[in-house]
């Protein structure tokens, strides 16, 4: 017995993960293509419909067609009923562009009662449905993050922002 425990000591090891990403002093670093996607976003915040938090967020998803849907977060009185920004906008992207590939998305947020002086980052769910779309298109999904005001930060792929992904190919190896 103590053998088997000191076999599996011996075939341990300790590993790490870096994340890769791009920060931006201002939206003005940006490309133009970043920047129009970002100030979508920016629009949309203005009608999310967030009266219980008072934290409202904005989405914009430009397709491989050069096409860009917005989304904002949308919240409910019978919490969890409400839905994410960057879910609404990728789930109405996907409604209305069935099979059309995601080139990038932009998400930036805005509170009632401060100021988000930050990048704002995406909840786990929106993140996996993220790597659902990538995966599905077999491209890269570009993610710009940013508050509403300070650095914007960008990451060129999903895995930088979700390492260990879990994709189809787990549930049909």
């Amino acid at each position: 017995m103590y053998a088997l425990f000191h076999d599996y000591q011996n075939i341990m090891k300790q590993l790490s993960i870096n994340i890769h990403y791009t920060e931006y002093a201002s939206t003005d670093e940006l490309n133009e293509a970043d920047r129009l996607l970002l100030l979508k976003a920016e629009e949309a915040v203005q009608s999310a419909y967030a009266p219980y938090s008072g934290f409202m967020v904005g989405a914009a998803v430009l397709l491989d067609n050069n096409s860009i849907v917005t989304g904002n977060n949308q919240e409910n009185a019978a919490y969890p009923s409400g839905l994410c920004a960057e879910r609404v906008a990728l789930y109405a992207a996907s409604a209305h562009y069935p099979d059309m590939p995601f080139k990038a998305i932009a998400i930036t947020a805005k509170a009632k009662t401060f100021t988000i002086a930050s990048p704002v980052s995406p909840c786990g769910a929106c993140r996996q449905v993220m790597a659902e779309y990538e995966n599905r298109a077999k491209t890269p999904l570009k993610i710009i993050l940013r508050g509403e005001t300070g650095s914007v930060i960008v990451f060129e792929n999903v895995s930088q922002l979700l390492p260990f992904v879990f994709t189809s190919e787990q549930l049909n190896p």
